[in-house]
């Protein structure tokens, strides 16, 4: 959809909500073309765009901020209403799409087939129209100057001014189906509107006129008269249609070039106005500018503040990555602690069990050198007491001489069986208990190098336990450093973004204010030359008011010189001639004290014109000026009121944004301290299912291994010393 904003590039009329807020936003889609329809159709159908009287910048606060525009008047079917609020829908995601347009009722209704081809037809004859009263202008410019000298001044300008109120009468029926914006959109100033029905005439012109159009017509003679490079013969028989001469001048076709060039397509424009563009266009070169500018400086702000986004995003990264690197390596450190105090552990275990082997197999030595030592005691304190008990029995059957040698043989025999069946006892029972004293002394030392081994599990236990406890703790604190260092980070990023928005926001908002200034200056300049062609244009006004008047009195006295005739001869006819001299004096007096009465009321309705204009002309310009302050003041306030109105929001918004910020940071410490706490609790009962566990088992183990003692005969060996026993 093309829309007439082409047309005005840089104004700010027919763009949609969403085309200002991108300069902020950054995107938008296709639906603006919608929008643009919509403004279009309230252009073409009360003759301009709404907001087109007021400043472009402050068009731009109305557009982004205010309601969707609606048609005024009431004129309007209620189809086309709604067609009109369909396409200017505030949301772009409820505004329709062009397909959804096309099954619209506005657009499927019935309508004549020949509706453009008749307004381009009336607008083409406007045009003609036009040219011939131009040339009719120049003709009787040139006639008089051959023949009878300048043309008066006022009876042209009476002329002029009658023909061209009764083609503006024409235009209006016109102008109603066919509005095209005038200059005001280079001066955004309202007293330009006035003047836009003439200017719809003008504009409304054929192009083709330009590019020789065989329809454009002027009334004139047979001589040649050159008009905006155009070759005309003028018919001396002319009724009314003259054509222009199909042999263009060489600058007639380089300027129908040009245009062909410059606008693509022949549009309904007057003769007179392609040049008027020209000009135009110079002037509209500076709203171009200044809204370009604008443009540039908001996207220019965009970038800026995307460009600090990002690299307030990239720094959080790289803070976020380099706390997780830390971690990790705290992790990792803590895992290879953890393994080599495990190494460690088991390194511990193995030496300890190396030396309770040792110690134990030492231990089984002493006992067994010992017992060996008591056995060998023990046998050669038998064998002196079997030689003392032998000697003894010898003696004894020595003595006694009743005996017999043989019976004395058979006892000493059987004395020496009994003593060594005795000794074998003893030392049978020796053996037996140095057995079990073995036994019983390598069971308790077992025991004792249990519990002495449960002692070393216990302290691993607790040397890791209290390892994971401290590191978990290195762990907590740097977690609260890394977020006390995210938080002041966060605070320092967004108190950054938000400098740089204000600071971005100052200067728009004074970009804005001087765009105003230079376009308060720029309409009061206009109104100020408006007003200096108005006075130099006065003098021609009063001289054309005063011919008048000098006209009516010329009239005036010709009247009274007709009645003063028709009297004399009256008075002359009914009185005799002898009176007649007399008669004659007195109507001579009469007619002059009148003529004198009639001079004097011409100089007085002469001065009392006078005054009168210049009392009205500077009402007038006094009033306009006043008009013009009192807009430009609303204007300036309403500027005003939208820039503190944003200045407003934006903070409430860096207040919301602060807030935010802090209930997360605060959310996070929570969640950060509820996590410490869970873990710290988590090995806190590790801590003592481990232990418990531990213990219950190694209490198992005792209970096992002294049940097992229980049943090996052994006893209690909770208690058990190592005495130093006789075995005999």
């Amino acid at each position: 959809m093309a829309s007439p904003a082409n047309s005005f590039v840089g104004t700010p009329y027919w763009m949609a909500p969403e085309v200002i807020l991108a300069m902020d936003e950054g995107q938008y889609d296709g639906k603006v073309d919608i929008w643009s329809l919509g403004i279009t159709c309230i252009e073409l159908a009360e003759r301009k765009p709404p907001l087109f009287n007021m400043n472009a910048m402050s068009a731009l606060y109305h557009i982004a901020q205010n309601d969707s525009p609606t048609l005024q008047s009431n004129e309007w079917t209620d189809s086309f209403r709604r067609f009109v609020d369909y396409c200017l829908q505030k949301i772009p995601q409820e505004r329709p799409t062009s397909v959804e347009l096309l099954r619209h009722d506005f657009v499927r209704r019935d309508r004549p087939l020949r509706v453009l081809i008749d307004l381009i037809q009336r607008t083409k004859d406007a045009v003609r129209e036009l040219d011939n009263l131009q040339y009719r202008k120049m003709k009787k410019i040139l006639f008089q100057e051959t023949r009878n000298g300048p043309l008066n001044e006022s009876q042209e300008d009476e002329e002029d001014s009658e023909h061209g109120t009764s083609l503006s009468r024409e235009m209006d029926s016109l102008g109603s189906n066919h509005s095209i914006p005038s200059m005001s959109v280079s001066t955004g100033s309202q007293s330009s509107s006035v003047n836009s029905m003439q200017e719809v005439m003008d504009e409304s012109s054929s192009e083709l006129v330009m590019m020789h159009d065989d329809e454009s017509t002027i009334n004139s003679s047979s001589s040649v008269v050159h008009k905006k490079d155009h070759v005309f013969i003028r018919d001396e028989a002319g009724h009314g249609d003259p054509r222009p001469e199909p042999r263009p001048t060489p600058s007639v076709q380089s300027q129908a070039l040009h245009y062909r060039n410059r606008e693509r397509f022949a549009t309904i424009k007057s003769a007179s106005l392609v040049t008027r563009q020209i000009h135009e266009h110079e002037q509209e070169n500076e709203l171009r500018e200044q809204m370009s500018g604008y443009k540039r400086m908001r996207r220019q702000h965009q970038k800026q503040l995307i460009a600090l986004e990002n690299k307030l995003k990239a720094e959080m990264d790289e803070h976020r990555l380099k706390l997780q690197k830390e971690v990790e390596t705290h992790a990792n450190n803590s895992s290879i602690e953890l393994e080599k105090l495990a190494k460690k552990q088991v390194a511990i275990i193995e030496k300890e069990a190396k030396v309770a082997a040792a110690d134990e197999k030492k231990f089984q030595q002493q006992i067994l050198a010992q017992q060996k030592k008591d056995l060998t005691t023990f046998l050669e304190s038998q064998k002196k007491q079997y030689k003392i008990c032998k000697e003894k029995i010898k003696e004894e059957m020595n003595e006694d001489h009743s005996t017999p040698k043989k019976e004395k043989q058979e006892r000493i025999s059987k004395h020496k069986e009994n003593l060594q069946h005795t000794q074998a006892e003893e030392e049978a029972h020796l053996l037996t208990q140095q057995r079990l004293y073995y036994d019983k002394n390598c069971r308790f030392f077992k025991r004792k190098i249990m519990i002495k081994r449960h002692e070393v599990e216990q302290q691993n236990i607790r040397e890791e336990l209290n390892k994971k406890r401290t590191q978990k703790e290195m762990e907590h604190a740097m977690l609260i450093r890394h977020d006390e260092s995210t938080r002041e980070l966060e605070y320092r990023q967004l108190h950054t973004l938000q400098k740089l928005r204000m600071d971005l926001i100052r200067l728009q908002h004074q970009t804005e204010l001087e765009n105003q200034l230079e376009y308060n200056k720029r309409r009061e300049r206009e109104l100020h030359r408006k007003h200096v062609m108005e006075l130099r244009q006065q003098p021609k006004n009063l001289k054309a008011m005063e011919m008048q008047i000098k006209k009516q009195f010329q009239d005036t006295c010709k009247v009274q010189t007709k009645q003063y005739k028709a009297l004399k001869n009256h008075q002359l006819e009914v009185t005799p001639k002898n009176e007649h001299k007399t008669i004659l004096k007195t109507l001579k007096d009469e007619q002059t004290r009148k003529l004198a009465i009639l001079a004097e009321q011409y100089e007085q309705s002469i001065n009392e014109m006078m005054a009168s204009q210049a009392l009205r002309l500077d009402e007038a310009q006094e009033a306009e000026c006043q008009a013009l302050r009192l807009q430009l003041q609303q204007e300036m306030e309403l500027l005003n009121a939208y820039q503190s109105k944003i200045k407003m929001q934006t903070e409430a918004q860096h207040e919301r944004e602060l807030q935010k910020l802090e209930q997360r940071v605060s959310l996070r410490r929570a969640h950060l301290e509820q996590k410490i706490e869970e873990e710290l609790a988590a090995l806190q009962k590790e801590r003592s299912e481990r232990i418990k566990y531990l213990l219950e088992r190694q209490e198992r183990e005792i209970e096992t291994f002294d049940m097992e003692s229980l049943r090996m005969g052994f006893g209690n060996l909770v208690t058990l010393d190592f005495p130093k026993e006789d075995y005999r």
